[in-house]
């Protein structure tokens, strides 16, 4: 007999937030930036309870990771729950270039309605060699480039519709 499946939210704001979750470095670190948006449903509103994770290198391409083999103490994981409005926010530092690819950050995407979590990239320009943002067709490239703001950057997150962001299968 197999389980049904179920659906990510709503109750995952219970335990998976932690209180400096969306600061992956410290407030006030030395070339910090901030990353902001909202998460949209299909309809175009904004989805209140939707958990933001991010990962990604240091400035200087390097994990923490135990088998990385110039390991950094750089924790490079976020997590941020939306607010009322949608909205979230993570502080940490520009993403390193890793071999073969450009500087970006990886994120994963939890909402209600969504059976498993949805995977993109931030990107921070489209003039980049990358081969995964290659792949991306021309026209939805834009999806997954961060927009500069006076603050850091802005990525919006659309989860269906006809600006959906692009998401990986991964």
């Amino acid at each position: 007999m197999s389980t049904p499946s179920q659906t990510v939210g709503p109750f995952l704001s219970i335990g998976l937030p932690w209180p400096d979750g969306p600061t992956v470095v410290p407030v006030g670190t030395e070339g910090a930036i901030m990353i902001t948006g909202t998460v949209y449903d299909g309809a175009g509103a904004p989805v209140p309870d939707a958990m933001i994770e991010t990962w990604q290198a240091d400035p200087d391409g390097r994990f923490a990771h135990p088998d990385s083999p110039e390991r950094t103490d750089f924790r490079g994981f976020g997590r941020c729950p939306t607010d009322t409005d949608g909205a979230y926010w993570i502080l940490t530092l520009p993403p390193g270039a890793l071999p073969g690819q450009a500087p970006h950050i990886d994120v994963s995407v939890f909402a209600r309605g969504l059976l498993n979590r949805v995977v993109t990239r931030i990107y921070f320009s489209s003039t980049v060699d990358d081969p995964v943002l290659a792949g991306v067709p021309a026209d939805r490239r834009h999806t997954i480039i961060a927009t500069p703001v006076q603050d850091g950057y802005r990525f919006d997150i659309r989860l269906q519709g006809p600006e959906e962001t692009v998401f990986f299968d991964v």
